[in-house]
């Protein structure tokens, strides 16, 4: 059984920003030499999250027209009175999301479906420098 953690960095936009990021954990997970097992993907930050789409133009809109509707970036938050930030709206859709995502490996690769690809969302109101943590589990 190996247990492998590694870390990439990735520089974002903010603004509810989605980057894929299926060919840096993927290079993780061959350079690993884990063929059956498990990969966990970690953003660390409570402003960000990670999770699966068909990355395509149409749906990268339509995911972010869902989050403004779900938290609406210019409502009051009482993190933003607190805080005075102005980034509530992206603590709740990063709650929302979640900071983690796992995926099976099969053959050394990740089990993602035909138009499934790994996606980074930037949810703060500013650009950021964000970091990966990539835990790999598996023979």
């Amino acid at each position: 059984m190996k247990i492998i953690t590694d870390r990439f960095p990735i520089s974002t936009l903010g603004h509810t920003d989605i980057l894929d990021i299926t060919s840096q954990v993927q290079e993780k997970v061959k350079l690993s030499g884990v063929e059956g097992g498990a990969v966990i993907v970690f953003v660390s930050g409570s402003t960000a999250g990670v999770t699966t789409v068909e990355y395509e133009p149409g749906l990268l809109k339509d995911l972010k027209r869902a989050l403004e509707q779900l938290a609406p970036e210019n409502i009051p938050y009482a993190h933003d009175a607190a805080w005075g930030d102005g980034n509530g709206h992206a603590h709740v859709r990063a709650s929302l999301l979640g900071p983690s995502l796992s995926v099976p490996i099969e053959d050394g690769r990740l089990a993602l479906g035909t138009w499934q690809q790994i996606v980074l969302v930037d949810f703060d109101n500013r650009s950021r420098q964000r970091q990966v943590l990539v835990h790999i589990v598996g023979e």
